[in-house]
């Protein structure tokens, strides 16, 4: 095949996915919306980092704050279909810019969001079934421990570093020792997050715990969506934002200014769900590449280099 005609394969592989995404929005009446990838303030998350762009701003992470503050003023069901940028994200599976596909869904079930979600993911892994796999139940099976009871001590034991908090052992040990063996057979959403790992999702009491109403799909051991039932809290909100800030400057990164129309907004937000999907994962799993680079256009990084 001549590198002309795979180019254009390429192109028009990548093309079709793009419409089949904008397709399956319109026939739900899902309006596309396109933020500022430039944007104010950096958002804010103790383990992303942001690009900075002297002395306009920030590339955005995702889109997630202008559309909550085209919720709060009215804009209905919406979804963004574009490029983000993390600093410093590199690997077989990351890329600083990468394509997302992120939508919010009003008066719309927790449940309900889900097998939409499934149903957008189907288009790229077809007929699949979602098993739902509660956050606790992934830790007793995979891990050996209950992540609302065993004490800080006993996961340490398991870490490569004593130091790190609760949240951050938990996260390590889901990466390590429990993302690798989801979604093997049929996409495996968990759902039932401990509180410390709610981000953005509203929270609900469940067996005496504290758990967020969030959920991640992982098919064949690779993440490709996050959830949430959304926070409309204005003071939790705040109070996140701040602790965020505080686990940034415990790792020796800088805090970032709080967005304060984005705090003020979310009051005015009506009761949603909301996703965040990676395309380029899930046409990565589609087309059975090595990397998302090489389902990239004109990525300058290919998979023999990661």
């Amino acid at each position: 095949m001549s590198l002309a005609l795979e180019c254009r394969q390429h192109i028009a592989k990548r093309a079709r996915m793009l419409s089949q995404v904008r397709s399956f929005f319109a026939q739900r009446d899902v309006l596309e919306v396109d933020t500022p990838c430039l944007v104010p303030q950096a958002p804010l998350d103790a383990n992303v980092d942001v690009i900075a762009v002297v002395p306009y701003g920030f590339l955005h992470t995702s889109p997630e704050y202008g559309m909550k503050k085209l919720l709060a003023q009215g804009s209905k069901d919406i979804y963004f279909l574009g490029h983000v940028f993390r600093k410093e994200e590199l690997g077989r599976l990351h890329n600083i810019e990468f394509t997302m596909i992120e939508w919010y869904r009003l008066g719309i079930s927790f449940e309900a969001m889900m097998d939409e979600t499934r149903e957008l993911l189907s288009l790229f892994i077809p007929s699949q079934h979602l098993t739902i796999l509660p956050y606790r139940q992934a830790f007793l099976r995979y891990v050996g421990l209950d992540p609302f009871t065993t004490s800080l001590e006993e996961l340490r034991a398991l870490l490569p570093s004593p130091q790190w908090d609760r949240p951050t052992a938990l996260a390590y040990l889901m990466s390590e020792q429990i993302e690798p063996h989801l979604g093997q057979s049929e996409m495996t959403a968990i759902v039932d997050y401990p509180h410390t790992q709610a981000a953005l999702a509203q929270t609900n009491i469940q067996d005496g715990y504290s758990v967020a109403r969030r959920f991640e799909i992982y098919f064949q051991g690779v993440e490709l969506c996050n959830g949430y039932e959304e926070l409309t809290d204005q003071d939790e909100l705040r109070s996140r934002f701040e602790e965020e800030n505080r686990e940034r400057i415990l790792q020796g990164k800088e805090p970032y200014e709080l967005d304060e129309t984005l705090i003020e907004s979310v009051a005015h937000v009506p009761p949603c769900c909301g996703v965040s999907i990676g395309f380029d994962r899930a046409f990565y799993l589609q087309e059975r590449a090595h990397s998302i680079h090489d389902i990239q256009l004109l990525s300058k990084t290919k998979s023999r280099m990661v």
